[in-house]
């Protein structure tokens, strides 16, 4: 098991606990959840640059303030769809993600692509399809909005690889919560509106904050470390983590078919994953 993959486990693993945090909080918009998810991460994330004595804004700042911009509003879609959907559902529907982060390493990283790999891509979004037709709790405009949010996090993987020479790990991460406060601030404060925590949720959203953190850092370090499209497959570990969560936490149930649905998603990553691994040591064998 490669460094990257093994960042990429410990980064589902984390991002499996926070998702739990985030659903216990149905009664905080998800903006303002980014927002107190920012303002940790922004404290954090200067420590650690200051501490070693690099700059705050670094080198290739278009892509960094891009790789801001796709995580920031990636995020709040994907909170929205945690709030709204079954944990495991919306958890699936993300993991679209690596299917956009393939795509969009193809036509800006030139990631090479295979028709195979376009084939295993349908199968997912057919299941994404079927998924929806067998359950109920599926509203097409939260489906879109998790399509969204799986879209931009692949352009903000793709822009963490796009970084990787350029960036120390500590930097793409600070650049996160630089976008994600100001515009999570402003949208809460002119959009829905802002709801005053509880101390419970209060720990819940700081909570969040801090496993942000240690996640990101993984996260980073996992896509700086390997090709993508093989790291971002690795995440789908995390469905496991969902359906878990949802059916002892939540007490979430789902039908045989839409179960089918939720594993044509994931097969087709994983054997778009498998198919491009053996294309990769095939052609580096020749």
């Amino acid at each position: 098991m490669t460094y990257g993959v093994r960042m990429m486990i410990w980064a589902g693993l984390t991002f499996a606990m926070m998702n739990v945090a985030v659903k216990l909080l149905p009664g905080i918009p998800s903006a303002e959840i980014v927002f107190f998810r920012a303002m940790v991460s922004l404290v954090l994330s200067a420590y650690f640059v200051r501490r070693k004595r690099i700059s705050f804004f670094g080198n290739n700042k278009r892509v960094l303030l891009l790789r801001g911009l796709f995580g920031t509003t990636a995020l709040m879609l994907f909170f929205y769809t945690i709030q709204v959907l079954p944990l495991a559902s919306a958890m699936v529907i993300h993991y679209l993600s690596p299917i956009f982060t393939a795509l969009i390493a193809h036509f800006f990283l030139k990631e090479r692509l295979k028709l195979n790999q376009i084939f295993f891509f349908i199968v997912s979004f057919a299941g994404i399809v079927l998924m929806k037709g067998f359950d109920e709790r599926l509203d097409w405009i939260d489906v879109i909005a998790g399509i969204g949010a799986a879209l931009l996090s692949g352009g903000a993987y793709n822009c963490i690889r796009r970084l990787k020479f350029s960036e120390d790990s500590h930097v793409i991460i600070l650049y996160f919560p630089m976008v994600a406060f100001p515009i999570t601030l402003v949208y809460t404060l002119l959009g829905p509106g802002w709801v005053t925590p509880n101390l419970n949720e209060l720990g819940l959203l700081l909570l969040i904050g801090v496993l942000t953190q240690i996640a990101q850092y993984f996260l980073t370090r996992a896509y700086q470390s390997e090709m993508a499209n093989k790291v971002a497959a690795v995440s789908n570990l995390g469905v496991i983590y969902a359906l878990a969560v949802g059916y002892f936490l939540f007490s979430e149930t789902y039908s045989v078919l839409t179960i089918v649905g939720m594993l044509m998603v994931v097969s087709g990553v994983i054997f778009n994953v498998l198919f491009k691994s053996k294309t990769t040591v095939t052609s580096s064998g020749s």
